[in-house]
Parts: structure tokens; sequence; C-alpha cells
């Protein structure tokens, strides 16, 4: 009799069980992945369920290279930017640059594997072009190339989860102040890179040695990287009172024949780098600092940043208002032929750190920059903001994106570099469809107007698809 109950009684917990398994099987569907910003991310396996294929060329999302294990798929994507930009003064006019209207284009197009559930081969092409613009660079236009192709590992173990990556790749720290993807631009920044990465409860462990590709837009498939240019990382994450995150990291930069005002030569840059970043009751906030030592020719290195950002957002109120307050501060060189090179370099900047006009360089610079944020629709974002500049060093040059030295700055003129107003309209027409309308006003300071600049006017205009 008390086996006959035993038995009921498990049966009757067993039902309970499936039950309550179907029932969160049912009330937890599986859902179409996001489409992200960097596409090897994306994982298309939730449409081995036939349901989930709902758009157009979803048979392409999702090709099944195997009967038994959905996670063995091939699947393929694009991207397409299209953005119109008018620039009243590049460089603030100065050096005789003239005002300039064009158009830049961005197609990229990708084949991503997936095979053994830990295995992944990523392959990605790019085309980008500038049409009607005088003056092209290496940011602006590069004939179709291999902008992705590597090969990457991933495996959960008992204790934590590795991956590894080897190949053409990109990555992006932060806030992409100083290590970026460089999405800003026209030609996205890659790197020729071995890869690793450990995770482990509230850590992160990576490492990694690259070589920075290097543009040419002569032909096809002409872009290269090799040991002129090296750049190499190990860094460590944890999450600390919550989710916030504190990181640190140190990186060695090597670049053949480098040039500053203050030196030429050979680089060797030792980078070490800090952050706290988190959020908190609609308090944001996001602190990095960064100090670099080394070598240039036979010229020292001493060399710094610091970059704030906190904001505080209003959930409860309508178009949820975000205040938002940005602090930035980096080195320049204080005496010319001491010796020591004290300009920061801003290594891999992602152009849109501080506006898309390109007047602001993370070089000999003290920035505040109040903002307001709202949010008229779910699908819209309106932001409008106020930037005031100064130099850190009036010996130094004042500086604009990436790196460069405006001519006849350097030890000319006062600390005060000038004021701008940006106003930045983002709309989400669909997953598949996104537009943005910039707008910058540089006011220049005298520095700038006696080396022969002007005020600057930009306006930008863009369509980026995803599929």
């Amino acid at each position: 009799m008390m086996i006959e109950r035993y038995l009921v009684s498990t049966a009757v917990l067993l039902t309970l069980s499936a039950t309550a398994a179907s029932a969160a099987d049912i009330s937890a569907p599986a859902k179409r992945p996001a489409i992200k910003s960097n596409r090897w991310q994306e994982d298309w396996s939730a449409l081995a369920d036939p349901a989930l294929r709902t758009q157009p060329l979803d048979g392409l999302k999702y090709v099944p290279l195997s009967i038994s294990d959905p996670g063995t798929y091939v699947s393929f994507g694009a991207n397409l930017r299209e953005r119109f930009e008018t620039n009243h003064t590049p460089g603030f006019g100065i050096g005789g640059v003239e005002g300039d209207s064009y158009l830049i284009q961005r197609a990229q197009f990708h084949i991503d594997l997936h095979f053994f559930e830990d295995w992944q081969i990523f392959t990605q092409f790019e085309d980008d072009r500038a049409f009607w613009k005088r003056s092209v660079g290496p940011t602006d236009a590069d004939k179709v190339d291999l902008r992705l192709a590597f090969v990457s590992y991933s495996h959960d173990f008992d204790a934590g989860t590795f991956k590894a990556r080897i190949g053409r790749q990109d990555f992006a720290f932060d806030l992409q102040r100083f290590v970026s993807s460089r999405d800003g631009p026209n030609v996205r920044q890659s790197f020729d890179a071995v890869w690793a990465d450990w995770e482990t409860g509230p850590w992160r462990f990576i490492g990694f040695a690259s070589q920075p590709v290097q543009y040419s837009n002569d032909e096809a498939f002409d872009d290269t990287s090799n040991g002129d240019f090296r750049f190499s990382t190990l860094r460590v994450e944890r999450q600390v009172l919550g989710a916030n995150e504190l990181s640190a990291y140190y990186s060695l930069y090597q670049k053949h024949e480098a040039h500053y005002l203050d030196g030429s030569g050979d680089e060797n840059r030792h980078i070490f780098d800090t952050r706290f970043a988190g959020n908190s009751n609609g308090l944001d906030w996001d602190i990095e600092g960064m100090g670099q030592l080394g070598s240039v020719g036979d010229k020292d290195i001493r060399a710094w940043a610091i970059g704030a950002r906190a904001g505080y957002t209003f959930d409860d109120s309508s178009w949820t208002p975000r205040l938002g307050l940005q602090f930035d501060m980096a080195s320049g060189d204080r005496n010319a032929g001491d010796g020591t090179v004290g300009t920061f370099n801003p290594l891999f900047p992602n152009g849109y750190y501080f506006t898309l006009a390109g007047y602001t360089g993370y070089a000999n610079l003290i920035h505040l920059k109040p903002s307001i944020t709202v949010k008229p629709t779910d699908k819209m974002t309106l932001m409008a903001a106020v930037g005031l500049q100064w130099r850190q060093t009036t010996a130094d040059a004042i500086y604009v994106q990436p790196n460069q030295a405006l001519a006849g700055t350097a030890g000319r003129g006062g600390a005060w570099s000038g004021a701008y107003g940006q106003v930045r309209l983002d709309y989400a027409f669909s997953v598949n469809l996104t537009g943005a309308v910039e707008a910058v006003h540089y006011e220049v300071g005298d520095a700038i107007r006696n080396a022969g600049g002007h005020d600057g006017n930009y306006l930008g205009a863009q369509l980026n698809f995803v599929w």
C-alpha cells in the first residue's frame, strides 16, 4: 500500500513538473534575434522554428546544414548606409581647404557559418564610396575589399566560458573613446588579430595581439597589415555593485615612422587605462583615465587623458528627458625641444564621440559639454548640446579629428579654442531602417581665427538599412 501511494505521488509530481515546464515554454517562446552593429554577434538559429520565419528572405537568414543539429547553419546579411554631408569649412578652412558637399556610401555583405555548436566562420566584404568629395582620405573611400574574415571558437566549461578568434576582425572598448570600430567615418577599422577571452562569474579576461588594417583605395582587395603597425592588449573587467563595470587594461602601441610636432621616428607607446561605468536610480556615469609612456624616436612619451560622461534620466516624465554633462581633458606638449613628447595619442577614436563634424580631436584638449536628450516617441530621439573647448597648453596646437594639428596654432594665441552647438535627431522607421540628421555650428576662438580659420558649419543626413 505504501509503495502504491509513493508511485502515485511520484507520478503526480512528474505530471505537475511537466505541465509547469510546458507552461514556461509557452510563456517564453523563442524570439527573432536583434540585428547588431557587429553582425558577427548575431545568432539566427532561432529561425529553425518555421513560425519565426516571418520576414522576406528569411530563407537566406537561416539555411540549415544539418537535419539533426539546428545550430549548424549558414546565414547571409547586408548593410547599406547612405549619408549626405555638407561642411562649410573642413578643418576651419586652414590650409586653403574649401567647403564641400558630398555623399558617402558604405555597402557591406556577410556570410556567417555556424557549426558543431562552438565554431563560427564569419566573412564580410565592404565597399565604401565618396561621391563628389573633393579631398578623399583613407577613412572616406575603399574599393570593395575584405573587411572581416575570422574563425571563432566558444565553449562553456563548468568554471566559465572560453572564446577565441583568429583572423581579420574588429573590436571596441567601452564608449569607444580610444579603441573603436570607427563607425562614424565611412571606412570602419579592422584588425588582423589573435583574440582570447575567458569569462567566469563577474570576471572577464581578454588578451589580443593585432596589426591594424591599413586602407588603400587604388584597387579592389588591396588593404594590408604588416609589422610596421602593431597593437596588443591585456584587459580585465569585473562587475561591481551589481551590474556596474570596473575595467583596466594595458596596451602596447607600436608604429613605424610616426610623426608629431615635437618628435618623429618609431613609436613605442605603453598605455595604461582604467574605467568605471554604471547606472543607478536614473543616474548613469562613465569615467575613464589613460596614461601613456614610451618613446618616439629618441624622445620620451609622457601623455595622459581623462574622460567622463554622466546623466540623469527622468523616467516618469513625458519624453523621458536625460540631462547630461561630459568632460574631457587630454595632454598637449608643453615644451618643444625638451626631449619629451606630451601630445596624447587617441589611438583609434570612433569619429562621433564629440560630433560627426570632425572639428574636435582628442589631443591637447579641455572640453565641457552639457546636453539634453528627449524621446518624443518610442522611435524618435532628439539631442541638443553645447560644447566649450580650450587647449590644455598653448604651447601645442589645436587638433581636429582624428589627430591632426591645425597649422599656425602651436605656440600662438590663447587657450580658448571655441564653442559649438550640436543638434541630432535619430529615428527608427523599422527594425531594418533607421535615419539620422545632425547639425553642428562651431564658433572659433582667436587662436584659430588668427591662424586663418573661420567658423564651421556642418550638416549630415543619413539612412541606414540592415538585413
